[in-house]
């Protein structure tokens, strides 16, 4: 499921809440000043405009430490590390975070690389698992399935919408019913009640659709 490519770079930014161009640098990298910078979330560019599924959840939690204004190159060799010990895609898998090996995994990379503060995924004290703000974000809106995100919420102001690349296409919907669409219908002049006797949803999940996309479209514009 994670290989799914089912989204294009401008998905991503939109989607995850980067300014547009982000996702591409961070899969394909980009040159900067005569210098080239590696992508942060493939191994190397495949020259592909599709993104995976695991892409797309991995780029979703790189989006939280960049919302904190964590340098992503930073997080690079950190990402490599890890890359070789759990596959092409670490940061979609639960193990990094939740079992024992993985935190120590995680704590070893830390100290090799230098990212003791901008890498705490997670810290362990008395025993306990603690997530790190940027990850407890994470695990907020996503959801697993034998240790692999199934479904993630593209915004925690609406989590009722969600994505999940085995319905609609793994576009933002609720109850399979694309966020984009409900919204479209709307600004063509259907109203609330008969979007949801259209579509047989509550009238709540109606207005939790095109909040989401107001946003998504408020993100666009700035």
């Amino acid at each position: 499921m994670l290989d799914r490519a089912i989204y294009s770079y401008t998905d991503v930014d939109r989607l995850v809440g980067l300014a547009a161009g982000t996702a591409r640098r961070w899969l394909e990298g980009h040159q900067r000043s005569h210098r080239f910078y590696e992508p942060v979330l493939r191994q190397e560019p495949t020259g592909s405009d599709a993104v995976t599924w695991g892409e797309m959840v991995e780029a979703r939690l790189l989006a939280e430490y960049r919302h904190r204004r964590v340098p992503v190159q930073r997080l690079r060799p950190a990402i490599v590390r890890l890359r070789k010990e759990f596959g092409r895609y670490p940061l979609a898998h639960a193990r990094p975070f939740l079992d024992v090996e993985g935190r120590e995994l995680v704590r070893r990379v830390q100290a090799e690389v230098g990212l003791e503060k901008e890498l705490q995924l997670v810290v362990v004290r008395s025993g306990q698992l603690m997530l790190t703000e940027p990850t407890d974000s994470f695990h907020a809106a996503v959801e697993y399935e034998n240790d692999v995100v199934i479904q993630l919420k593209p915004d925690i102001r609406t989590p009722v919408v969600q994505m999940n690349p085995r319905r609609a296409f793994g576009q933002p919907a609720i109850s399979s019913v694309r966020t984009d669409a409900l919204a479209e219908y709307y600004r063509a002049g259907t109203s609330r009640d008969e979007l949801v006797d259209l579509f047989d949803l509550e009238p709540s999940q109606v207005d939790e659709a095109i909040r989401f996309e107001l946003i998504t479209h408020s993100r666009r514009a700035s």
